[in-house]
C-alpha cells in the first residue's frame, strides 16, 4: 500500500475496526510462524530466524506459543486473547498498518513485530520468504519470485515508513 493509501485506510479503520481484528485473529491461529518445515537443514534456519520473534512475541502477549512441523494446525487459541488486548493498545494509524503488514507478511506475529519496531520491514519480509530464500539456496534464484518479493518488500517500506511519519 502506498502512503496515501495508507492515510484513507487509517479514516476506515473505525467503521471496520471491528471486522479488521476479527480476520486478525482468525489469521493469527495459522501464523506463518507456527508452521514448521520437516525438512532438517530448513528447520534449521527456521529455529535460528523465527524462534527469536516467537519468543519476543510470547513475552510480549504473555502466552506460550505452539509450532508444529507438518500440516497440523497447532493449538494456539490463546492467543485470541492475548491480541484482543494488543488491539485496546494500538492506535487506528498503527492498527491499520499492522493489518496490512500482517496480510502482506502472512503473519500478524511479523506484522506486530513491524509496529512494535522489533524488527525492520526489510527484515520482517525477509523472514516472511525464508522458506522460499531457503529453496533459492539449494536450486538458483526464480527471477518472477524476485519481483514478486520486491514488490511485497517495497510495500512493506511504505507501511513503515507512513508508521513513522506524524499525521
Amino acid at each position: 500500500m502506498k502512503a496515501d493509501e495508507l492515510k484513507q485506510a487509517v479514516k476506515e479503520i473505525d467503521n471496520n475496526r471491528d471486522k479488521m481484528q476479527k480476520q486478525l485473529l482468525d489469521f493469527a491461529e495459522t501464523d506463518l510462524l507456527f508452521f514448521f518445515s520437516d525438512k532438517p537443514e530448513l528447520l534449521a534456519w527456521q529455529k535460528q530466524k523465527w524462534q527469536p520473534i516467537i519468543e519476543w512475541a510470547e513475552s510480549l502477549l504473555n502466552i506460550k506459543l505452539k509450532v508444529t512441523s507438518g500440516l497440523a494446525v497447532p493449538d494456539n487459541h490463546d492467543i485470541i486473547k492475548a491480541l484482543s488486548k494488543i488491539f485496546q493498545e494500538v492506535n487506528a494509524k498503527e492498527f491499520c498498518c499492522w493489518y496490512a503488514a500482517a496480510l502482506n507478511l502472512r503473519s500478524v506475529l511479523l506484522g506486530l513485530a513491524l509496529i512494535k519496531n522489533k524488527l525492520s520491514a526489510n527484515r520482517a519480509a525477509e523472514l516472511s520468504a525464508l522458506e522460499e530464500l531457503w529453496q533459492n539456496e539449494q536450486w538458483g534464484e526464480d527471477e518472477q519470485a524476485l519481483a514478486a518479493r520486491k514488490i511485497k518488500a517495497d510495500e512493506l517500506s511504505e507501511i513503515e515508513s507512513f508508521l513513522q511519519c506524524a499525521m
